[in-house]
């Protein structure tokens, strides 16, 4: 019997790793392991946890036809495959690449015990469209500007053929037969989160490019958090933004930018992307940084913003800029708190995506808005909020004398972002030279 695991890929239809394994002919159990590593860094109202076990039992009712359940552990993934090798009957594991430095430490070991055993291990690109060196320059080195790589990527995808694979209804025949069930939220070590991981809205896609900026609009696709957890395939998201709209799809190309960046550069994940940087004198505010953790900066589309994350687990793009772009500027504060802030509160966390779009509002990043630029919160508001609709959302108060003064003068601020900025990039150069 072989065993398929479920990570980053909760779903039955276009899943490669999946396929792979049910083509083969023998049985396939599908398992899914809640890793305690992980787990332990949770709040214990988690509503990714929820997600992940919703999307679980979706798969399970979706295996009833074939009298299959997906047998559900929990605990350190090393020692729950140790258990399940002691009872013998396991031919080989299938699985998707994941490309997080923890994940990568996982397989490997996993990999190691599988094949110590002389048992097949196969893993396979599922997470992403295009991974690691599939779009590199012509000299074999990795992209790390985002437009020639966008272009390459483009040209990449006219070439090949993006069918779905056919006939998986089938191959669903060879699913082992199997009964187990899925834990409670208390067996996992966790409560039902209050809070409910919406739908994707893929009607939102056609006009993407026309009301993308404008917050108060809410045409959000709410699509990152599925593409997350896996329970949309990203080669059907691929051909209906690359139909739909080229915006859209640009954004699916920037997810793939930022994997294969931390795939190459994993020490983006606690370093600057550039050295240069190194030399930033950050402002350790813990006070600064709660005001902007609860929305009370006097800024009011920052302000909005923070709320809507903290009450949603969600924010809209444009103001994940502008709010990232405070922090780091207007606040000096290091992008690394905002980025840990964002990945404790965002249902769509994903790590290469977080860190890539915090180095970049930063400027410490590859592909870097300039150091330089410093986003002015009023004039983003008045281009891209103007009726006040979104803050009006978030911010009750904001029309009432409750409503605090700024925190900081946004003149003020950027001139002692960019003096900052000038001052390490200068004390980094001295160091070299």
């Amino acid at each position: 019997m072989l065993y398929f695991w479920f990570r980053r890929d909760l779903r039955l239809n276009d899943n490669t790793g999946l396929n792979a394994a049910l083509k083969i002919g023998k049985k396939v159990q599908p398992i899914f392991i809640f890793d305690k590593k992980i787990l332990n860094e949770l709040p214990k109202e988690d509503a990714r946890v929820s997600f992940i076990h919703k999307h679980l039992e979706k798969i399970n009712s979706e295996l009833e036809p074939y009298q299959s359940s997906v047998r559900i552990e929990i605990g350190n993934p090393a020692d729950v495959w140790k258990k399940i090798l002691a009872e013998g009957e396991v031919e080989g594991l299938y699985f998707n690449h994941d490309y997080e430095p923890y994940a990568m430490e996982r397989d490997e070991v996993i990999t190691n015990l599988f094949e110590g055993k002389k048992l097949t291990v196969k893993s396979f690109k599922d997470h992403v469209f295009f991974e690691k060196d599939e779009v590199v320059k012509d000299d074999g080195k990795p992209y790390t500007v985002f437009t020639p790589y966008k272009r390459k990527w483009l040209k990449k995808y006219a070439e090949i053929d993006n069918s779905p694979e056919p006939n998986e209804e089938a191959l669903r025949e060879n699913f082992a037969k199997s009964n187990y069930k899925a834990p409670s939220h208390e067996e996992i070590g966790f409560v039902p989160a209050k809070l409910i991981a919406p739908d994707f809205e893929l009607k939102f896609v056609k006009d993407y490019d026309k009301h993308r900026d404008f917050p108060g609009k809410n045409h959000t696709t709410h699509i990152g958090h599925h593409l997350r957890f896996g329970t949309v395939s990203v080669r059907a998201v691929v051909e209906y933004g690359n139909k739909k709209n080229e915006t859209f799809l640009s954004e699916i190309v920037w997810r793939d930018f930022f994997s294969q960046i931390l795939w190459h550069f994993p020490h983006v994940v606690t370093e600057n992307f550039r050295a240069k940087y190194n030399g930033i004198a950050w402002r350790k505010n813990h006070e600064d940084f709660k005001k902007w953790c609860e929305g009370k900066t006097g800024y009011p589309i920052v302000d909005a913003g923070m709320r809507e994350l903290n009450e949603t687990g969600f924010m809209h793009n444009r103001v994940r800029m502008i709010t990232a772009s405070f922090l780091v500027k207007h606040l000096l504060i290091d992008w690394r708190w905002g980025e840990a802030y964002f990945a404790e509160k965002l249902l769509d966390f994903d790590l290469a995506s977080n860190n890539g779009n915090w180095q970049w509002v930063a400027g410490t990043g590859c592909d870097a808005s300039p150091y330089f630029r410093v986003f002015n919160p009023e004039s983003q508001q008045q281009k891209f909020d103007k009726q006040g609709e979104y803050i009006r959302k978030w911010v009750p108060e904001f029309d009432s004398l409750d409503y605090p003064a700024p925190m900081v003068e946004h003149k003020f601020a950027r001139e002692r972002a960019i003096s900052t900025y000038k001052e390490g990039i200068a004390l980094v150069n001295e160091a070299l030279n």
